[in-house]
Protein backbone atom coordinates (compact mmCIF):
# COMPACT_ATOMS: atom_id res chain seq x y z
CA UNK A 1 0.00 0.00 0.00
CA UNK A 2 1.38 3.39 -0.98
CA UNK A 3 1.71 5.91 1.88
CA UNK A 4 3.29 9.36 2.12
CA UNK A 5 4.60 8.58 5.60
CA UNK A 6 7.93 7.13 6.67
CA UNK A 7 7.91 4.32 9.24
CA UNK A 8 7.50 5.60 12.79
CA UNK A 9 10.62 5.73 14.92
CA UNK A 10 11.61 6.71 18.44
CA UNK A 11 14.27 9.16 19.53
CA UNK A 12 16.69 7.91 22.18
CA UNK A 13 18.82 10.71 23.70
CA UNK A 14 22.57 10.15 23.58
CA UNK A 15 25.18 11.90 25.74
CA UNK A 16 27.57 14.16 23.90
CA UNK A 17 30.56 12.16 25.13
CA UNK A 18 31.38 8.51 25.71
CA UNK A 19 34.47 6.84 27.23
CA UNK A 20 37.50 7.68 25.15
CA UNK A 21 35.88 10.84 23.74
CA UNK A 22 35.82 14.46 24.77
CA UNK A 23 32.39 15.76 25.75
CA UNK A 24 30.91 18.63 23.79
CA UNK A 25 29.29 20.75 26.49
CA UNK A 26 27.68 23.15 24.03
CA UNK A 27 24.33 21.50 24.79
CA UNK A 28 24.29 23.41 28.11
CA UNK A 29 23.37 26.69 26.35
CA UNK A 30 25.28 28.85 28.81
CA UNK A 31 24.71 32.57 29.28
CA UNK A 32 27.19 35.22 30.33
CA UNK A 33 27.64 36.26 33.94
CA UNK A 34 25.29 39.07 34.93
CA UNK A 35 23.07 38.74 31.86
CA UNK A 36 19.96 37.33 33.59
CA UNK A 37 17.43 39.82 34.92
CA UNK A 38 16.35 39.82 38.56
CA UNK A 39 12.57 40.11 38.86
CA UNK A 40 10.58 41.22 41.92
CA UNK A 41 9.67 38.39 44.27
CA UNK A 42 5.96 38.78 43.48
CA UNK A 43 6.43 37.99 39.79
CA UNK A 44 3.79 35.83 38.14
CA UNK A 45 5.13 32.30 37.48
CA UNK A 46 4.39 32.47 33.74
CA UNK A 47 6.65 35.53 33.51
CA UNK A 48 9.70 33.52 34.59
CA UNK A 49 9.89 31.59 31.30
CA UNK A 50 13.06 33.36 30.19
CA UNK A 51 14.73 32.63 33.54
CA UNK A 52 13.77 28.96 33.27
CA UNK A 53 15.60 28.54 29.96
CA UNK A 54 18.43 31.03 30.54
CA UNK A 55 21.07 30.82 33.26
CA UNK A 56 21.52 33.01 36.33
CA UNK A 57 25.24 33.67 36.86
CA UNK A 58 27.08 36.19 39.03
CA UNK A 59 30.80 35.36 38.96
CA UNK A 60 32.65 36.06 35.72
CA UNK A 61 35.87 34.41 34.55
CA UNK A 62 37.99 36.93 36.48
CA UNK A 63 36.18 36.31 39.76
CA UNK A 64 34.17 39.55 39.72
CA UNK A 65 30.55 39.64 40.90
CA UNK A 66 28.47 41.24 38.13
CA UNK A 67 24.82 41.84 37.30
CA UNK A 68 21.61 42.37 39.24
CA UNK A 69 21.83 39.08 41.13
CA UNK A 70 25.14 39.94 42.84
CA UNK A 71 24.32 39.64 46.57
CA UNK A 72 25.44 42.09 49.21
CA UNK A 73 27.35 39.61 51.38
CA UNK A 74 30.18 40.61 53.70
CA UNK A 75 33.54 38.95 53.14
CA UNK A 76 33.22 37.13 56.48
CA UNK A 77 30.09 35.33 55.26
CA UNK A 78 31.79 34.40 52.00
CA UNK A 79 34.77 33.00 53.88
CA UNK A 80 32.39 31.01 56.06
CA UNK A 81 30.83 29.58 52.91
CA UNK A 82 34.23 28.80 51.40
CA UNK A 83 35.30 26.96 54.54
CA UNK A 84 32.07 24.97 54.53
CA UNK A 85 32.74 23.90 50.94
CA UNK A 86 36.32 22.95 51.80
CA UNK A 87 35.12 20.97 54.80
CA UNK A 88 32.57 19.17 52.65
CA UNK A 89 35.15 18.18 50.03
CA UNK A 90 37.80 17.06 52.49
CA UNK A 91 35.23 15.14 54.52
CA UNK A 92 34.13 13.36 51.36
CA UNK A 93 37.72 12.51 50.42
CA UNK A 94 38.51 11.01 53.82
CA UNK A 95 35.27 9.04 53.96
CA UNK A 96 35.79 7.55 50.49
CA UNK A 97 39.19 6.35 51.69
CA UNK A 98 37.60 4.85 54.79
CA UNK A 99 35.09 2.99 52.62
CA UNK A 100 37.91 1.60 50.49
CA UNK A 101 39.47 0.37 53.75
CA UNK A 102 36.16 -1.45 54.46
CA UNK A 103 35.37 0.60 57.53
CA UNK A 104 31.90 1.38 56.12
CA UNK A 105 29.74 -0.26 53.47
CA UNK A 106 29.50 2.55 50.92
CA UNK A 107 29.75 6.30 50.52
CA UNK A 108 28.36 9.03 48.26
CA UNK A 109 30.36 12.21 47.74
CA UNK A 110 29.32 15.62 46.40
CA UNK A 111 32.53 16.46 44.54
CA UNK A 112 31.94 19.45 42.27
CA UNK A 113 28.54 20.30 43.76
CA UNK A 114 29.56 21.78 47.10
CA UNK A 115 28.31 25.31 46.40
CA UNK A 116 24.72 24.17 45.96
CA UNK A 117 24.21 22.81 49.47
CA UNK A 118 26.49 25.24 51.30
CA UNK A 119 25.24 28.49 49.75
CA UNK A 120 21.62 27.38 49.92
CA UNK A 121 21.90 26.60 53.64
CA UNK A 122 23.53 29.97 54.25
CA UNK A 123 20.55 31.68 52.61
CA UNK A 124 17.92 29.87 54.70
CA UNK A 125 17.04 30.20 58.36
CA UNK A 126 18.50 27.50 60.59
CA UNK A 127 15.03 26.25 61.51
CA UNK A 128 13.81 25.91 57.91
CA UNK A 129 13.46 22.22 57.04
CA UNK A 130 15.50 20.68 54.22
CA UNK A 131 14.46 17.43 52.55
CA UNK A 132 17.75 16.43 50.93
CA UNK A 133 19.05 13.59 48.83
CA UNK A 134 22.41 12.00 49.51
CA UNK A 135 24.58 14.71 47.96
CA UNK A 136 23.64 17.67 50.15
CA UNK A 137 26.04 17.07 53.05
CA UNK A 138 27.13 20.67 52.50
CA UNK A 139 23.95 21.71 54.33
CA UNK A 140 25.16 19.82 57.40
CA UNK A 141 28.64 21.32 57.12
CA UNK A 142 27.25 24.84 56.84
CA UNK A 143 24.93 24.29 59.80
CA UNK A 144 27.92 22.94 61.74
CA UNK A 145 26.52 19.55 62.67
CA UNK A 146 29.28 17.78 64.69
CA UNK A 147 31.53 15.73 62.40
CA UNK A 148 31.74 13.01 65.04
CA UNK A 149 27.99 12.36 64.77
CA UNK A 150 28.19 12.07 61.00
CA UNK A 151 31.19 9.76 61.12
CA UNK A 152 29.70 7.43 63.73
CA UNK A 153 26.57 7.12 61.62
CA UNK A 154 28.72 6.26 58.59
CA UNK A 155 30.61 3.63 60.60
CA UNK A 156 27.37 2.14 62.01
CA UNK A 157 29.06 1.88 65.39
CA UNK A 158 27.82 1.91 68.97
CA UNK A 159 27.69 5.73 68.96
CA UNK A 160 25.68 5.90 65.75
CA UNK A 161 22.90 8.44 66.49
CA UNK A 162 20.58 6.41 64.24
CA UNK A 163 21.47 3.13 66.01
CA UNK A 164 22.29 1.27 62.81
CA UNK A 165 18.82 1.75 61.36
CA UNK A 166 19.84 3.81 58.34
CA UNK A 167 22.27 3.30 55.49
CA UNK A 168 25.59 5.20 55.58
CA UNK A 169 25.36 8.76 54.23
CA UNK A 170 21.57 8.83 54.68
CA UNK A 171 21.69 11.27 57.57
CA UNK A 172 18.93 12.54 59.84
CA UNK A 173 19.34 15.69 61.94
CA UNK A 174 16.00 17.20 62.92
CA UNK A 175 17.58 19.86 65.14
CA UNK A 176 19.60 21.10 62.16
CA UNK A 177 16.59 21.19 59.85
CA UNK A 178 17.79 18.14 57.93
CA UNK A 179 14.98 15.64 57.36
CA UNK A 180 15.85 11.93 57.23
CA UNK A 181 17.21 11.17 53.76
CA UNK A 182 15.00 8.84 51.74
CA UNK A 183 16.85 6.38 49.53
CA UNK A 184 13.80 6.27 47.23
CA UNK A 185 14.45 9.44 45.27
CA UNK A 186 11.59 11.71 44.32
CA UNK A 187 9.90 11.42 47.70
CA UNK A 188 11.73 14.56 48.82
CA UNK A 189 9.41 16.80 46.78
CA UNK A 190 6.13 15.46 48.12
CA UNK A 191 7.55 15.39 51.66
CA UNK A 192 8.80 18.98 51.43
CA UNK A 193 5.52 20.23 49.95
CA UNK A 194 3.54 18.43 52.65
CA UNK A 195 5.75 19.80 55.42
CA UNK A 196 5.46 23.31 53.98
CA UNK A 197 1.69 23.01 53.82
CA UNK A 198 1.64 21.84 57.46
CA UNK A 199 3.78 24.83 58.45
CA UNK A 200 1.24 27.15 56.80
CA UNK A 201 -1.70 25.38 58.41
CA UNK A 202 -0.06 25.90 61.83
CA UNK A 203 0.57 29.57 61.08
CA UNK A 204 4.34 29.09 61.37
CA UNK A 205 6.97 31.11 59.51
CA UNK A 206 9.30 28.23 58.62
CA UNK A 207 9.60 27.09 55.02
CA UNK A 208 10.65 23.81 53.42
CA UNK A 209 13.28 23.03 50.80
CA UNK A 210 13.18 19.78 48.85
CA UNK A 211 15.94 18.26 46.73
CA UNK A 212 16.11 15.78 43.86
CA UNK A 213 18.47 15.12 40.97
CA UNK A 214 17.81 15.34 37.24
CA UNK A 215 17.05 11.61 37.05
CA UNK A 216 14.32 11.76 39.69
CA UNK A 217 12.36 14.31 37.64
CA UNK A 218 11.14 11.27 35.68
CA UNK A 219 9.41 9.98 38.84
CA UNK A 220 5.70 10.53 39.42
CA UNK A 221 6.49 12.07 42.82
CA UNK A 222 8.08 15.00 40.99
CA UNK A 223 4.83 15.89 39.21
CA UNK A 224 2.67 15.20 42.25
CA UNK A 225 4.84 17.59 44.25
CA UNK A 226 4.53 20.29 41.58
CA UNK A 227 0.75 19.95 41.50
CA UNK A 228 0.24 20.30 45.25
CA UNK A 229 2.84 23.08 45.52
CA UNK A 230 1.10 25.06 42.78
CA UNK A 231 -2.49 24.49 43.86
CA UNK A 232 -1.93 25.35 47.53
CA UNK A 233 0.92 27.86 46.99
CA UNK A 234 2.99 25.88 49.46
CA UNK A 235 5.90 27.76 51.11
CA UNK A 236 8.55 25.54 49.57
CA UNK A 237 11.67 25.67 47.40
CA UNK A 238 11.92 22.79 44.94
CA UNK A 239 15.55 22.11 43.97
CA UNK A 240 16.56 20.01 40.95
CA UNK A 241 20.30 19.37 40.88
CA UNK A 242 21.10 18.80 37.22
CA UNK A 243 24.59 17.30 37.52
CA UNK A 244 24.23 15.79 34.03
CA UNK A 245 24.14 12.16 35.16
CA UNK A 246 22.00 9.78 37.16
CA UNK A 247 23.86 6.64 38.27
CA UNK A 248 24.71 5.76 34.67
CA UNK A 249 22.18 7.53 32.45
CA UNK A 250 22.62 10.94 30.85
CA UNK A 251 20.25 13.75 31.89
CA UNK A 252 18.66 13.64 28.44
CA UNK A 253 17.04 10.31 29.31
CA UNK A 254 15.09 12.13 32.03
CA UNK A 255 13.95 14.77 29.55
CA UNK A 256 16.69 17.40 29.77
CA UNK A 257 17.70 17.32 26.12
CA UNK A 258 15.08 19.42 24.30
CA UNK A 259 14.01 21.57 27.24
CA UNK A 260 15.13 22.47 30.76
CA UNK A 261 14.00 20.94 34.02
CA UNK A 262 13.15 24.44 35.26
CA UNK A 263 10.80 24.83 32.29
CA UNK A 264 8.58 22.12 33.71
CA UNK A 265 7.95 24.29 36.74
CA UNK A 266 6.66 27.18 34.63
CA UNK A 267 4.26 24.82 32.90
CA UNK A 268 2.96 23.80 36.31
CA UNK A 269 2.31 27.38 37.40
CA UNK A 270 5.45 27.71 39.54
CA UNK A 271 8.06 30.47 39.35
CA UNK A 272 11.17 28.76 37.99
CA UNK A 273 14.81 29.61 37.41
CA UNK A 274 17.84 27.88 35.89
CA UNK A 275 21.01 28.73 37.80
CA UNK A 276 24.77 28.17 37.65
CA UNK A 277 25.12 25.70 40.54
CA UNK A 278 28.91 26.11 40.65
CA UNK A 279 28.62 29.84 41.33
CA UNK A 280 28.37 30.30 45.12
CA UNK A 281 27.06 33.85 44.81
CA UNK A 282 24.39 32.89 42.29
CA UNK A 283 23.25 29.99 44.45
CA UNK A 284 23.02 32.21 47.52
CA UNK A 285 21.19 35.03 45.72
CA UNK A 286 18.58 32.83 44.06
CA UNK A 287 18.05 30.77 47.22
CA UNK A 288 17.49 33.96 49.23
CA UNK A 289 15.05 35.25 46.58
CA UNK A 290 13.08 31.99 46.59
CA UNK A 291 13.05 31.83 50.41
CA UNK A 292 11.71 35.38 50.65
CA UNK A 293 9.05 34.54 48.08
CA UNK A 294 7.93 31.51 50.13
CA UNK A 295 7.99 33.39 53.43
CA UNK A 296 5.87 36.20 51.95
CA UNK A 297 3.14 33.72 50.96
CA UNK A 298 3.90 34.25 47.28
CA UNK A 299 4.14 30.55 46.51
CA UNK A 300 6.75 27.94 45.61
CA UNK A 301 9.84 28.29 43.44
CA UNK A 302 11.50 25.59 41.35
CA UNK A 303 15.25 25.97 40.81
CA UNK A 304 17.35 23.93 38.42
CA UNK A 305 20.98 23.98 39.58
CA UNK A 306 23.30 23.29 36.63
CA UNK A 307 26.38 21.48 37.88
CA UNK A 308 28.48 18.39 37.21
CA UNK A 309 28.93 15.23 39.25
CA UNK A 310 32.71 15.18 39.25
CA UNK A 311 33.07 11.77 40.87
CA UNK A 312 31.27 8.43 40.74
CA UNK A 313 27.61 8.19 41.64
CA UNK A 314 28.73 6.28 44.74
CA UNK A 315 31.60 4.02 45.77
CA UNK A 316 29.68 1.23 44.01
CA UNK A 317 29.85 3.01 40.64
CA UNK A 318 32.52 3.17 37.92
CA UNK A 319 31.77 6.19 35.69
CA UNK A 320 34.64 5.32 33.32
CA UNK A 321 32.29 2.71 31.86
CA UNK A 322 29.83 5.28 30.53
CA UNK A 323 31.43 8.75 30.29
CA UNK A 324 34.78 10.37 29.45
CA UNK A 325 37.25 10.21 32.33
CA UNK A 326 38.28 13.87 32.02
CA UNK A 327 34.81 15.44 31.79
CA UNK A 328 35.19 17.29 35.09
CA UNK A 329 38.30 19.14 33.92
CA UNK A 330 36.47 20.36 30.81
CA UNK A 331 33.17 21.32 32.45
CA UNK A 332 32.69 25.00 31.48
CA UNK A 333 31.24 26.11 34.82
CA UNK A 334 34.43 25.16 36.64
CA UNK A 335 35.14 24.24 40.25
CA UNK A 336 32.92 26.03 42.81
CA UNK A 337 35.67 26.20 45.43
CA UNK A 338 38.23 27.63 43.03
CA UNK A 339 35.74 30.22 41.76
CA UNK A 340 34.80 31.54 45.21
CA UNK A 341 38.46 31.51 46.25
CA UNK A 342 39.33 33.67 43.21
CA UNK A 343 36.49 36.08 44.03
CA UNK A 344 37.71 36.52 47.61
CA UNK A 345 41.26 37.09 46.43
CA UNK A 346 39.99 39.72 43.97
CA UNK A 347 38.20 41.40 46.88
CA UNK A 348 41.44 41.43 48.85
CA UNK A 349 39.79 39.36 51.59
CA UNK A 350 41.71 36.11 51.02
CA UNK A 351 45.12 34.88 49.95
CA UNK A 352 46.62 31.66 48.63
CA UNK A 353 48.45 31.27 51.93
CA UNK A 354 45.24 31.67 53.93
CA UNK A 355 43.54 29.15 51.67
CA UNK A 356 46.30 26.57 52.15
CA UNK A 357 46.21 27.13 55.90
CA UNK A 358 42.42 26.65 55.97
CA UNK A 359 42.70 23.40 54.00
CA UNK A 360 45.40 22.08 56.36
CA UNK A 361 43.46 23.11 59.48
CA UNK A 362 40.17 21.57 58.34
CA UNK A 363 41.83 18.38 57.12
CA UNK A 364 43.60 17.96 60.47
CA UNK A 365 40.26 18.40 62.26
CA UNK A 366 38.66 15.72 60.07
CA UNK A 367 41.53 13.27 60.60
CA UNK A 368 41.49 13.76 64.38
CA UNK A 369 37.72 13.40 64.57
CA UNK A 370 37.77 10.23 62.49
CA UNK A 371 40.31 8.69 64.85
CA UNK A 372 37.93 9.46 67.70
CA UNK A 373 34.97 8.00 65.79
CA UNK A 374 36.81 4.74 65.23
CA UNK A 375 37.19 4.30 68.98
CA UNK A 376 33.48 3.57 69.06
CA UNK A 377 33.86 0.90 66.39
CA UNK A 378 33.65 0.42 62.65
CA UNK A 379 31.45 -1.66 60.39
CA UNK A 380 33.20 -4.98 60.97
CA UNK A 381 34.44 -5.02 64.55
CA UNK A 382 31.16 -5.79 66.33
CA UNK A 383 30.82 -2.45 68.16
CA UNK A 384 27.26 -1.70 67.13
CA UNK A 385 24.09 -0.47 68.78
CA UNK A 386 22.46 -3.01 71.11
CA UNK A 387 19.87 -5.34 69.59
CA UNK A 388 17.54 -4.25 72.39
CA UNK A 389 17.42 -0.77 70.87
CA UNK A 390 15.18 -2.01 68.02
CA UNK A 391 12.24 -1.54 70.40
CA UNK A 392 13.07 2.10 71.11
CA UNK A 393 11.74 5.21 69.36
CA UNK A 394 8.90 3.38 67.60
CA UNK A 395 5.91 3.68 69.93
CA UNK A 396 5.07 6.31 72.52
CA UNK A 397 3.98 3.43 74.74
CA UNK A 398 5.37 0.01 73.84
CA UNK A 399 2.58 -2.54 73.15
CA UNK A 400 2.41 -5.48 75.52
CA UNK A 401 3.52 -8.11 72.99
CA UNK A 402 6.62 -6.09 72.14
CA UNK A 403 7.35 -5.43 75.81
CA UNK A 404 7.38 -9.20 76.37
CA UNK A 405 9.67 -9.72 73.36
CA UNK A 406 12.07 -7.12 74.71
CA UNK A 407 12.17 -8.84 78.11
CA UNK A 408 12.84 -12.19 76.42
CA UNK A 409 15.66 -10.68 74.39
CA UNK A 410 17.16 -9.06 77.49
CA UNK A 411 17.01 -12.42 79.32
CA UNK A 412 18.72 -14.20 76.43
CA UNK A 413 21.42 -11.53 76.27
CA UNK A 414 22.01 -11.80 80.02
CA UNK A 415 22.26 -15.60 79.82
CA UNK A 416 24.72 -15.31 76.94
CA UNK A 417 26.91 -12.92 78.91
CA UNK A 418 26.89 -15.18 81.97
CA UNK A 419 27.80 -18.18 79.82
CA UNK A 420 30.66 -16.30 78.24
CA UNK A 421 31.97 -15.25 81.68
CA UNK A 422 31.83 -18.84 82.95
CA UNK A 423 33.75 -20.08 79.94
Amino acid sequence: MNTPYEPLRLHVPEPSGRPGCKTDFSYLNLAGAGSARKPPIDIEPRETQDLAVGLVRVLDEQGHAVGPWAPDLPAEALIEGLRAMIRTRLFDTRMVTAQRQKKMSFYIQSLGEEAIGCAHALALRYDDMCFPTYRQQGILMTRKVPLLDLMCQLLSNERDPLKGRQLPALYSHKDAGFFTISGNLGTQFIQAVGWGMASAIKGDTRIASGWIGDGATAEADFYNGLTFAHVYRAPVILNVVNNQWAISSFQGIAGGEATTFAGRGVGSGIASLRVDGNDFLAVYAVSQWAAERARRNLGPTLIEWVSYRAGPHSTSDDPSKYRPADDWSHFPLGDPIARLKLHLIELGAWTDAEHSAAVAEIDAEIIATFKEAQRYGTLHDGHVASDISIFDDVYHELPEHLRLQREQMQALASAHRQGSSAA
